[in-house]
């Protein structure tokens, strides 16, 4: 059996949207992501859009456009919010992470969430 491993990361909204905001998370090579949990711990001021990504294939990879809201509390975007093919397997190489917000937000921060199988190659 493998072993389900974690990473995480808080995102501050209050900055206004975010351009591609590298992460220190980083996936390590052939691994199957299983979740990614978001949790807005302080609500935006606005409504914002988060994409996730990978620094070298692109900000929204993992999650394409995902409608946050303005409201505190656990969401879960699932595959069906774009990116699906880089859940099963994350290819040969580790990925970092990045966080892309659309809007240009004055509070808020959410937590964003990985949960994955280590070198769980599908492919």
């Amino acid at each position: 059996g493998q072993v389900v491993m974690t990473q995480t990361h808080l995102i501050d909204l209050s900055g206004g949207a975010l351009a591609a905001d590298v992460t220190d998370i980083v996936i390590p090579a052939n691994s199957q992501i299983i979740d990614v949990v978001i949790d807005s711990v302080v609500a935006a001021s606005g409504a914002t859009n988060l994409s996730v990504g990978d620094v070298a294939g692109g900000a929204a990879t993992i999650i394409n456009t995902y409608a946050l809201g303005t409201g505190v509390g656990r969401k879960y975007p699932t595959t069906e919010a774009g990116g699906a093919l880089a859940w099963s397997d994350v290819g040969t190489t580790d990925i970092r992470i990045t966080v892309t917000a659309s809007a240009a937000t004055t509070a808020g921060s959410t937590r964003i969430t990985f949960l994955y199988s280590q070198n769980n190659n599908l492919s």
